[in-house]
């Protein structure tokens, strides 16, 4: 049976911190971005704790998980030192991410299925710990299976490749990774995974990601920290939210 119910909007606030450093200053402030976010209709924070610091720091982190009202989901590395924070933190929620140091974002999705005894382990007190942990993959049927083997509650579809081709006018090449990304949504969720998705989504290409049923949350954040320049974080978000719903519709 395919999930009823609204499809939440996690907003990634991570890009007002890269502002913020540019700077060296205090503003501005990922906390005021974040609260903003919830007064416009976010239905959760993501923000990632990369281990070179290049945007969110640790007080950010401590300053999120106190001062906002809706879910923190805290994206990460497989690291122990990530793990000792998340456990210190309790984050409702734990996005485990790829992370190379070189990179300028996130590139592709975790290698649950090379990992997969170290990745249980990891895994195993943060779920002890009562947060829910997320894989964020690609839609390769061995990762989806993979995330549920070691005890994933949710998988997190990396859109990257799909928000690419359409930004390149690749319509036709879009259209195939769509599909790809509705058979791997529709597979984990037969596996009880739940499904997220999220990398790279813009007003103009939104729609057909919403669509698909068993997507239960977007995680978007880039676009919308720049679209603020032009028309407020609060339109941005709000104008988003209505783009998902018309596509739930």
């Amino acid at each position: 049976m395919i999930p009823q119910g609204k499809q939440r909007l996690g907003i990634n606030i991570d890009h007002v911190a890269t502002v913020r450093n540019a700077r060296g200053s205090a503003w501005p402030d990922p906390l005021r971005a974040a609260i903003l976010a919830e007064a416009s209709g976010a239905d959760g924070i993501t923000a990632h704790l990369r281990e070179d610091r290049r945007h969110i720091h640790d007080a950010d982190i401590e300053a999120l998980r106190a001062g906002i009202g809706i879910p923190l989901n805290f994206e990460c590395a497989a690291t122990d030192e990530m793990a000792a924070i998340a456990l210190r933190i309790k984050p409702h929620a734990i996005c485990l991410v790829p992370e190379k140091r070189e990179e300028r974002t996130t590139e592709g999705g975790l290698d649950v299925a090379g990992d997969e005894n170290r990745l249980a382990q990891f895994i195993a007190p943060l779920r002890d710990a009562g947060c829910r942990v997320s894989m964020f993959i690609g839609h390769d049927e061995r990762q989806i299976r993979s995330s549920a083997r070691i005890g994933a509650a949710v998988v997190e579809l990396h859109t990257g490749h799909y928000s690419e081709l359409h930004a390149e006018g690749r319509f036709d090449e879009a259209e195939a990774e769509l599909a790809a990304l509705r058979e791997g949504a529709a597979l984990a969720y037969s596996l009880g995974l739940e499904v997220h998705a999220g990398h790279g989504l813009t007003f103009d290409n939104v729609a057909p990601i919403a669509a698909i049923p068993q997507i239960m949350e977007l995680n978007i954040g880039h676009f919308l920290i720049g679209e603020a320049v032009f028309m407020g974080l609060g339109a941005a978000i709000e104008e988003m939210r209505r783009r998902m719903d018309a596509a739930r519709a």
